[in-house]
């Protein structure tokens, strides 16, 4: 039998798989990597091949994703093949091009090599690049497929006797593990001087000291301190220009987790998996973290060593550590070491270098629990590139470019969709860089040549300009920023038929040229139409409203779609705060007109009512008001909702929320009571809208996306509550809600646009 698997197939050890499963069954042949997927000839009795066939996929490596084999029969085996000498061998790659290429994700230390790592008996003791066929990095050190050591950054890198007598074992669990490496022939440690004999030890004693290290990670160099140093955390906000945004603790293992925040069982599911991505848990009240860590929050960013140097820095110092991405805020992390010399030296005290390159840039994945299930808010290290799929299979390769915010770009070919790692702002000099690199990176290593782009509507965003200035009118595909969002979790789940769209975000262009951002759409993946919205409010200064919570809650209190009263909108206490200046100056932007675009926005209604209650009045990061607007309702408990008023305007059932406003304003008791009950007005009007939708059209699948939906306390309950009433209910779960699952969203909607013709 000639028999080609494919799927993610390479790096994952499924080569020694193979050659172990066939000669486990005394078979005859081989077994290859070609292109992107993997190569067997097999020969041997029926029975045994039958058996192998079968083993093959339901045996396969953890990591691997066997999605399709196709199986040939040979009438016999060309002479001086493997197949006729009586033996079974693993062959040289070769570069055949048939059916999409898939890379892995790097994988976190596996359990036995972090026994090696400790062992003082074994070769590899403290080393801190060793690896094997179950673990270590993949996506960031590969160039090119096939999977071969001499296609990855290890290329400089030759092994040692016992290195390569181990590559050659079929007993080893490093039989092909193109990444090996030991200290006699693999990377090494530097200190920022070269005088330093023990490298690790001397950052360790920097960061002991209370001082601040950069450090070559896996995907990017990451800014390392003593998590309970307050100074230090202090000091590394203000170099990387970061007020308020939370940073990110490293611990030990689950033990010490537990002792920061509640680790429930879902949390640890994703703080255990492979990816070991930064995981939010609720804050324990005494935890042994500096307050600058997170402030203000009730919610801490943990996660669990996944390379070999972390776990040496975890157990040398035996403390929680802030690792935080190395750069600047909103600028892309430093992956040479010239950049990271040039951009971090300044304000570290020291750097640790090594003599792996990093080839490809990824952030550490965010994952959050919501709706008792990790879903992702960061698609970075150890889930990207891992394909998604897509709901029609694109003629032609496809390139969708994603937004403007937490931008992602995403690549389709035939019926599978890899989405790049997260990149960030593109209004960032460094990220618009490196956002084209990763089209070319990924390109490159699927080797295609997209034929169509889809992006989104704005004009404004970088990403559609760049699709404008690349590609001719005929061959992008426009795709309206919400449609995108609601398509991207229809298309992770699955879903077929038309669907309720439930898309609450910051704002983005609609086809009527207005601003949306709380809006209900029918949907399939070609086409959409307009159910429901919030009423729109002035977003004074444009941009500057984005920033300023509290210019925003002024664009409601004096140009709301529905008025408030007069008498509650002269004695608010955000007046006074504010100054006569200002709100003069606002006001009479609001009257004229003036720089004031309107919005329908569920996000920038949470921004409001998180100034109105005093919460937020200037966001330092994107998302911040609404952050804290939730982290108090978390502390309100349960409680009655606000008034609201659903009604029919144009066609569209239309939520006011001027009467929640007046209550927001009026009500007495805590701010944490209000900021709760405001969550429940938004939970009821949502399940009113959508109930009635799904009435009137018969549609009975609903799918929630938009950056709203990363907030846990709303998501959790909406999600209850129209499951209550037999919806069957979707929500973003590998691929982000937020701006970072657009990219796939349209390329979902191209995808399926292009299949129509």
């Amino acid at each position: 039998m000639r028999i080609e698997v494919h799927g993610t197939v390479q790096g994952v050890g499924f080569r020694p798989f193979v050659y172990r499963l066939a000669t486990g069954l005394g078979l005859r042949g081989e077994v290859h990597n070609a292109g992107g997927h993997v190569v067997v000839r097999a020969a041997g009795p029926a029975v045994a091949v039958d058996e192998f066939l079968t083993r093959l996929t339901g045996e396969a490596p953890g990591q691997s994703a066997v999605d399709r084999v196709v199986v040939t029969r040979e009438s016999g085996s060309p002479d001086g093949s493997d197949a006729t000498r009586g033996r079974f061998t693993i062959r040289a790659s070769t570069d055949e091009r048939s059916g999409p290429r898939e890379l892995p994700p790097d994988l976190a230390t596996c359990d036995a090599c972090l026994r090696e790592l400790f062992d003082p008996a074994d070769r590899r003791f403290r080393y801190p690049f060793l690896n094997c066929t179950g673990c270590g990095p993949r996506a960031t050190i590969v160039g090119d497929l096939p999977y071969d050591r001499a296609r990855t950054a290890m290329r400089g890198f030759p092994m040692c006797g016992p290195c390569a007598a181990e590559y050659r074992d079929p007993a080893n669990r490093r039989f092909h593990a193109e990444p090996t490496a030991c200290p006699d022939c693999g990377p090494r440690l530097r200190w920022s001087t070269d005088r330093v004999a023990d490298a690790l030890a001397a950052a360790e004693a920097v960061i002991a000291a209370g001082g601040l290290v950069a450090v070559k990670g896996i995907g990017g160099y990451q800014l390392v301190c003593a998590a309970d140093a307050h100074e230090t955390v202090q000091r590394l906000r203000t170099a990387k220009h970061r007020p308020r945004k939370p940073f990110a603790v490293m611990v030990r293992d689950l033990a010490v987790a537990r002792t920061l925040g509640d680790v429930g069982p879902h949390a640890e599911s994703a703080l255990r998996s492979t990816a070991r991505p930064i995981v939010l848990v609720p804050r324990h009240p005494g935890a042994p973290v500096a307050g600058a860590v997170a402030p203000g929050l009730a919610e801490l960013g943990v996660f669990l060593p996944y390379s070999p140097l972390h776990h040496l820095l975890l157990t040398d110092l035996d403390r929680p550590l802030v690792v935080t991405s190395g750069n600047r805020t909103d600028e892309p992390i430093a992956i040479t070491d010239d950049h990271a010399d040039a951009v971090l030296g300044p304000f570290v005290d020291g750097i640790l270098f090594h003599e792996r390159p990093i080839w490809s840039r990824y952030d550490d994945s965010v994952v959050r629990v919501v709706a008792e299930h990790p879903r992702v808010l960061r698609r970075a290290r150890g889930h990207s590139p891992a394909p998604m799929p897509l709901p029609a299979s694109a003629p032609a390769p496809l390139l969708a470019v994603g937004a403007q915010l937490k931008n992602t770009v995403t690549l389709g070919i035939g019926g599978r969709a890899v989405t790049g790692p997260h990149l960030g702002d593109l209004s960032d000099v460094g990220t618009l860089a490196a956002f084209e690199e990763s089209i070319a990176a990924l390109s490159g290593l699927h080797a295609v040549t997209p034929e169509v782009v889809a992006h989104d509507l704005h004009p404004g965003y970088l990403s559609t300009q760049h699709a404008r200035r690349w590609w001719s009118a005929r061959d992008r595909i426009g795709v309206q920023h919400h449609h995108a969002h609601v398509a991207a979790t229809a298309a992770e789940h699955g879903v077929a038929g038309p669907f309720l769209g439930l898309a609450y975000d910051g704002f983005g262009l609609g086809d009527d040229g207005t601003l949306w951002g709380g809006e209900l759409l029918l949907c399939d993946y070609t086409r959409y139409r307009r159910l429901a919205r919030f009423a729109t409010a002035p977003l004074p200064g444009g941009e500057a409203a984005v920033r300023g919570p509290a210019r925003m809650a002024l664009g409601y209190l004096f140009g709301a779609e529905n008025r408030l009263p007069d008498h509650v909108t002269e004695d608010h206490g955000l007046l006074a705060r504010l100054g006569d200046r200002q709100v003069t100056l606002v006001r009479r932007m609001i009257e004229a007109d003036v720089n004031c675009p309107r919005a329908s926005s569920a996000g920038r209604l949470f921004d409001a009512v998180a100034a109105l209650l005093g919460l937020c009045d200037e966001a330092t990061y994107e998302g911040e008001a609404a952050v804290l607007l939730e982290a108090a309702a978390a502390r309100g408990g349960p409680s009655t909702p606000l008034r609201w008023r659903l009604g029919r305007r144009a066609g569209l059932w239309v939520y006011d929320p001027a009467p929640t406003l007046v209550d927001v304003i009026t009500a007495d008791g805590p701010v944490e009571t209000v900021a709760r009950r405001f969550h429940r007005t938004v939970t009821e009007v949502s399940v009113a809208m959508v109930t009635e939708c799904a009435r009137q059209t018969g549609v009975r699948t609903v799918c929630l996306g938009g950056g709203v939906f990363q907030n846990q306390l709303l998501a959790g309950e909406l999600t209850t509550a129209l499951a209550g009433q037999d919806l069957e209910v979707h929500l973003g779960a590998l691929v982000p809600v937020n701006d970072g699952g657009v990219s796939y969203g349209q390329a979902a909607v191209a995808a399926a646009t292009l299949r129509e013709g």
